[in-house]
């Protein structure tokens, strides 16, 4: 799995390196997870290059792993990386990649399936084990890693703020089975209990629409305008222009108006859970 800029095979390689020197120090996925500040899932992605390294966990691991000074010289190449938005995305998902990675805000509308942020793992290699025409074995991983890696948005500082409005088809449809789908409403649970998120839920019942013309984004980057991106069809398109994106934005405050309040969504999507 490589790109254009290398920064896979870097990150891989460094994943492989605090591995190496974790399990030399005879500590687990947890134990060393407590010291740097990290789940364990989140430390066994790093160190799978599923989850680009964090800076933060690279100056624990130089810390508590005695790496000599290896891990201290490849931070502000990382920290560069994850800033620009070029750690593992294809060409043209680069301009919004970086947008996302550097934004303020971020509202997203899902019509039919679940936001890439709000992926899990599992869910999301099922989704691109599924589509066609299909993908090899060695392109499935890298769509889940490069995926994942965006997620990493939900644990900067300062946080973006971040709103969803998901249509309930969503929470029915059981992609992967009923675990991984039971897997996936708890992580809708636990991001929509971070302060800087809401999630809401347009019911099926809902007899008015103000959007039926599918899914999008809408993104602020940090000191410049609002701007929206929609992909159909694997057709990308980022919306600059002030009165397009306006549009966009006065039919997501309707649709969040018209949805159900994220305390009414969160019982809607435990419910769903308890039936599964």
């Amino acid at each position: 799995m490589s790109d254009q800029d290398g920064t896979t095979g870097l990150f891989i390689a460094i994943g492989k390196q605090v591995k190496l020197l974790r399990e030399r120090k005879g500590l687990t996925q947890k134990e060393f997870g407590v010291k740097a500040g990290y789940s364990p899932d989140a430390i066994s992605a790093m160190e799978r290059g599923v989850r680009s390294p964090q800076p933060e966990m690279l100056e624990k691991a130089e810390e508590f792993l005695d790496a000599g000074g290896l891990f201290r010289e490849v931070i502000p190449e990382v920290r560069e990386a994850i800033a620009t938005g070029r750690t593992r995305h294809p060409e043209w998902y680069r301009d919004y990649a970086g947008m996302e990675a550097k934004a303020v805000e971020l509202h997203f509308y899902a019509s039919h399936a679940m936001q890439g942020l709000l992926q899990t793992e599992d869910h999301a290699r099922t989704v691109f084990a599924k589509r066609r025409p299909l993908l090899d074995e060695e392109m499935i991983e890298k769509r889940v890693t490069d995926r994942l890696s965006r997620q990493q948005i939900f644990e900067r500082v300062p946080a973006p703020i971040v709103s969803y409005v998901l249509e309930e088809v969503i929470l029915d449809r059981p992609t992967g089975g009923r675990r991984i789908h039971a897997d996936q409403l708890r992580r809708l649970l636990h991001v929509g209990q971070m302060r800087n998120v809401e999630i809401q839920v347009m019911p099926t019942a809902q007899e008015e629409h103000p959007n039926m013309d599918g899914a999008f984004n809408l993104v602020t980057p940090k000191g410049y305008g609002q701007v929206a991106y929609t992909e159909i069809q694997g057709y990308p398109h980022l919306i600059t222009d002030p009165e397009e994106v306006r549009k966009i934005a006065d039919r997501y405050g309707i649709m969040r108006a018209m949805a159900l309040r994220p305390a009414e969504s969160r019982k809607l999507i435990e419910k769903k859970l308890e039936e599964l």
